[in-house]
């Protein structure tokens, strides 16, 4: 059985309260992951970028990787910017 301790003057209730704290932690967790994934696909592209330059420097043409990604050559390029 769960107590439900109702405060006067418009305060919440304590179950109000730990459900605010739990979307909180919620939030947080969330937060935490996305900033995560962020710094990750930041270094994805950044190796990308530099697989890409190596392929050029080998003398593979922008149109080759594009076909070879299913992109546009201009996608490549945008890549590389």
């Amino acid at each position: 059985m769960t107590t439900r301790v109702v405060m006067l003057f418009g305060m919440e209730n304590t179950e109000e309260i730990s459900d605010r704290q739990q979307t909180f932690r919620h939030l947080k967790e969330v937060r935490a992951n996305a900033i995560k994934h962020y710094l990750l696909a930041q270094e994805l592209h950044s190796e990308r970028r530099e697989i890409i330059r190596g392929l050029i420097n080998d003398g593979v043409s922008q149109a080759e990787i594009a076909r070879e990604l299913g992109v546009t050559r201009q996608a490549i390029q945008k890549m590389l910017a």
